[in-house]
């Protein structure tokens, strides 16, 4: 396995892909931050110049922030799929193709998390009026969407070791972290509701904004339970898949 790992580690740092999405990244954070700070200079009475409306583009942009994980996970996952028939041939087992091209994307998303993190706390601390406790409240809230990000994260490498297409990939992230709550709501009783990612995402954001950001566990159970699905469908699925 770590002589695979080696091999697709050094096939994703040769991904121009991969830098132009982490500078891309980076670029419009700086850019939000900078049109907030000088609307506020061309207008005194601009209300949102301030870090807590600043942070919360962050934790309200949790269907963004997976779409830059589909675009990490496909920098393994897209055209280099096409090279598994080779590996397997060569002796390559499906479980260390699946786990490889899974453990490298996501630590290079997660390192492009936390370089967005700290860019996004010292763009607010220093160009808007700092709100009180508003640092402690946006890792709050943070924290509570790790786990339903991850789960989205696992579900991306599911999805596309099994060659489902983007398009498809993009309405199924619609329909469980934006709408399905209503859905839920409908043909569900309140439990369900309450540990459903939408939901869970939107009172997270509104706690947030209210400055009673809470550790929730339910975001824990539900980003869980969702991964380990996942992860054991793309685990069982793709060892059967034909990959001729």
């Amino acid at each position: 396995m770590i002589n695979y790992m080696k091999s697709e580690h050094y096939r994703l740092l040769r991904k121009k892909g991969l830098y132009i999405t982490s500078v891309i990244c980076l670029l419009l954070i700086a850019a939000a931050a900078v049109v907030l700070y000088y609307s506020q200079h061309l207008d005194p009475n601009f209300p949102y110049a301030t870090s807590m409306f600043f942070y919360s583009n962050v934790i309200s942009g949790t269907l963004l922030i997976m779409i830059v994980g589909l675009l990490f996970n496909s920098a393994l996952t897209g055209k280099d799929m096409s090279l598994i028939k080779q590996f397997v041939s060569f002796g390559v087992s499906r479980h260390t193709i699946f786990w490889s091209k899974l453990i490298l994307t996501l630590s290079y998303f997660l390192l492009q998390c936390v370089i967005g993190l700290l860019l996004t706390i010292a763009l607010g601390e220093n160009l808007f009026a700092s709100e009180e406790q508003s640092v402690s409240n946006f890792l709050i809230a943070s924290s509570n969407m790790i786990p339903i990000v991850l789960s989205g994260f696992f579900m991306i490498h599911t999805l596309k070791m099994l060659k489902v297409s983007e398009v498809y990939i993009i309405i199924i992230f619609l329909f469980i972290y934006v709408f399905s709550d209503d859905l839920l709501y409908i043909l569900f009783d309140n439990t369900l509701f309450d540990y459903n990612p939408s939901t869970l995402l939107n009172e997270n954001l509104m706690s947030f904004m209210n400055n009673s950001a809470q550790f929730d566990y339910r975001h824990w159970v539900t980003g869980i339970l969702v991964s380990v699905i996942s992860l054991l469908i793309g685990v069982k699925g793709f060892a059967k898949q034909n990959i001729d």
